[in-house]
């Protein structure tokens, strides 16, 4: 089994989409997690290329957000597409992220994802709330690479 395939247990998995579906029952942004082993350079960078991949940018009202891992190397970023980024507080995504690496020291992978993907549903909501014709535009599943 790869470090990526390993990084989280199947119940984590589970919790962590969930997490994203809760979050994204009360907004029409869209949240996504991808996995990968390696990062050679910036996180963040490598972030919006996945951003990309997955076609994150062609939300109706660019209000993405993609939690991005390289478990590997260490590395993680987050990026939210220009709808959400215009509208968050500037200091919003590091201090996020802030709040994963306090997970992450301890270990708490999953709790550490779980919280940020609540604060950046608490955001959407507020700036992008669920309509009654809402879609869900993008998968929910956890991406690996």
């Amino acid at each position: 089994m790869s470090a990526v395939e390993s990084f989280l247990t199947p119940a984590e998995e589970s919790a962590i989409v969930a997490a994203i579906a809760s979050a994204e029952r009360a907004t029409s942004g869209e949240i996504r997690l991808h996995i990968e082993r390696l990062c050679s350079g910036d996180p963040l960078e490598r972030a919006k290329q996945v951003f990309e991949l997955l076609e994150m940018h062609k939300t109706e009202q660019k209000n993405g957000v993609l939690f991005y891992l390289a478990v590997d190397d260490h590395k993680f970023a987050i990026c939210g597409d220009r709808g959400i980024d215009a509208v968050v507080p500037a200091d919003f995504w590091n201090s996020t992220k802030d709040l994963l690496a306090s997970h992450f020291k301890r270990a708490e992978f999953a709790a550490g994802l779980i919280a940020g993907i609540e604060l950046a549903g608490e955001q959407l909501k507020k700036y992008f709330p669920y309509a009654k014709d809402d879609q869900n535009e993008l998968s929910n599943e956890i991406s690996k690479g």
